[in-house]
């Protein structure tokens, strides 16, 4: 089957301290960025990759891509006001019936093994999102004070989220609603039934400087592999 990935790449580097956008920081020696479209190539190169960035950042993407011989074929759709509509503007390229992955472009260490199992799920139940039991102990604020709650009833949830392409375009037809914190949001308020597989814990947002640093340490054990 067909697949698309939509890399969502709009952020910035206010709490990396850093006047580069995070998307852009150098891993290993090359843009985060980079290293997210390859994975996503590596896993299957036939998947059209859609990239979502906004059109203040192009110019610096492609002057990136010159830098660091970074040839891999990938479209650039210009991003929206929010998150909501730059997948909006994505999804604009998928033009033909298939797999969407939706993914941050700041998650650069997404596993194949998360990536198949988003794939496999989502050709069976229409879509699937990795998600991560919670290890610590989780308590609810109310006003000045708190409360335990149960942490077995809740997941932490990372991207692809993976959508076959006829569910996905139709719950974008929505207008915009506030309560869209992801893609499954999006997909639930349409009426569709969301689906869990297993994610993987080294796959996460880089936004701080220590998410950096772990990244970094991560990268350097799979070379090491």
């Amino acid at each position: 089957m067909k697949k698309f990935a939509i890399i969502v790449a709009g952020g910035s580097g206010s709490r990396m301290g850093s006047e580069l956008p995070k998307q852009f920081l150098e891993l290993s020696g090359k843009p985060v960025l980079m290293h997210t479209i390859g994975v996503f190539f590596d896993f299957d190169p036939e998947c059209e990759m859609i990239l979502v960035l906004p059109v203040a950042q192009q110019e610096l993407w492609d002057d990136l891509c010159l830098k660091h011989s970074f040839s891999l074929p990938h479209q650039i759709i210009p991003g929206g006001e929010t998150r909501f509509h730059s997948v909006q503007n994505g999804l604009k390229l998928v033009r033909e019936a298939g797999i969407v992955f939706i993914h941050d472009g700041v998650r650069p260490l997404v596993s194949h093994q998360t990536i198949e199992r988003c794939n496999h799920m989502a050709q069976k139940n229409g879509n699937a999102i990795p998600v991560l039991r919670i290890n610590e102990s989780l308590r609810k604020q109310k006003g000045s004070q708190s409360v335990s709650v149960d942490r077995t009833l809740y997941l932490s949830v990372q991207t692809p989220q993976t959508f076959r392409s006829d569910q996905i375009l139709k719950a974008y037809e929505q207008d915009f609603d506030t309560a869209f914190t992801d893609d499954a949001s999006v997909a639930e308020k349409a009426g569709f039934p969301i689906f869990i597989v297993e994610g993987n814990s080294e796959n996460i947002k880089i936004t701080t400087p220590t998410d950096l640093i772990i990244a970094e340490a991560f990268l350097q054990e799979n070379i090491k592999k």
